[in-house]
């Protein structure tokens, strides 16, 4: 099977989702090529298992181009918004497609109603589209997708902590007061001025809560201002490696998204036994069952008491740790997700709709 996978530009989990896809399916047959932006190459280094192909994504040269690179395909399977419309408008006749939709829409005004429209036109195109939560199914469906179904998106097994907790601690200047981690791209969709609010209505605590947070993005500059204005102990890390050291050295994960699908680092950190608290939106609270405490999104003051629960009652604590890793280990690993994928890859181009 030639089997193509585009993307679009990704600094996070739909570029690790990918890499893991294509690696595993490289050894069932399949012939894979990624096809995306260069810079997403460069994080995650597709080429290191699989043929990658570099396309400006989303462009209208990506489109011209790509009716060449997909000549040749069998299947096409686009991950994200803007790789699902290149796919839709440059895929050949007769070559099945797949669209993941990771992400919802979150824009609004007459943005959202363009992004609307494009929606409508890729699941008109696609055989399949999958959504990697179940409100991005229903979606998916009332948008009228002929074929809608949950996304198999598992999260990438991390590696080992390579330092200890109190190296870690030592380096981020937190000692042996609590630690707060967050995880994640420094957009909008993080809400993290509700983060900076809720360790606002902690600082009176002894010994304070310090917040961490690894990432990069658009946001840093407002929230750096903000974190500077109020003294608040958060500090911005930028994009890392360790994550795995990270987690082994917070008390608690915190997730303030007004959105996530199946977010990985939620996965990561309830794998690891870190308590977490999270956002009741989206695919969260299906994706963590009861192991989480979680809060109205937006809501400051609901996340502050939620952590300080956790902090004040290590039975909690201790009970969120084990349930974190019994949830977890309900969920499918990397090898389920690319066996899955395969089984729908084989229906589709036999001729058999799933």
């Amino acid at each position: 099977m030639n089997l193509t996978l585009l993307l679009g530009p990704s600094t996070g989990g739909i570029g690790r989702h990918v890499a893991s896809v294509a690696r595993r399916l490289s050894t069932k047959d399949c012939s894979i090529q990624v096809v995306g932006p260069a810079a997403t190459n460069d994080l995650f280094h597709f080429d290191a298992d699989v043929e990658f192909v570099p396309l400006r994504v989303p462009s209208l040269a990506a489109v011209r181009r790509g009716r060449a690179i997909f000549a040749e395909t069998d299947l096409i399977h686009a991950h994200g918004h803007t790789a699902g419309v290149v796919a839709a408008a440059a895929a050949p006749r007769g070559v099945p497609l797949v669209v993941t939709w990771h992400n919802d829409v979150l824009a609004g005004g007459l943005k959202h109603g363009v992004l609307s429209s494009m929606q409508r036109f890729v699941v008109r195109r696609a055989d399949v589209v999958l959504g990697a939560s179940s409100d991005l199914v229903a979606e998916a469906k009332a948008l009228g997708a002929e074929s809608a179904r949950l996304a198999p998106v598992a999260a990438p097994a991390l590696k080992e902590a390579t330092r200890t907790r109190a190296d870690v601690r030592a380096e981020l200047g937190v000692g042996d007061g609590p630690l707060l981690l967050a995880v994640g791209r420094l957009a909008p969709q993080k809400s993290y001025e509700v983060l900076l609010g809720a360790v606002a209505r902690l600082t009176d605590r002894s010994p304070r809560p310090a917040l961490v947070i690894a990432g990069e993005g658009t946001e840093r500059a407002g929230l750096t201002a903000r974190i500077e204005a109020e003294g608040l102990p958060v500090t911005l890390l930028g994009h890392r490696t360790d994550v795995p050291d990270l987690l082994a050295a917070a008390d608690v994960f915190v997730l303030s998204s007004r959105w996530e699908a199946r977010a990985l680092v939620a996965q990561e950190a309830l794998r690891t036994g870190v308590p977490l608290v999270a956002t009741d939106a989206g695919g969260i609270p299906e994706l963590v069952g009861d192991a989480a405490l979680l809060v109205p999104p937006g809501d400051d003051a609901a996340f502050a008491a939620a952590v300080a629960r956790v902090l004040d009652d290590p039975a909690l604590a201790d009970t969120l740790r084990t349930s974190g890793q019994k949830q977890a280990a309900t969920w499918p690993d990397e090898d389920d997700a690319a066996d899955a994928l395969k089984e729908l890859y084989d229906e589709l181009t036999s001729g058999t709709k799933p």
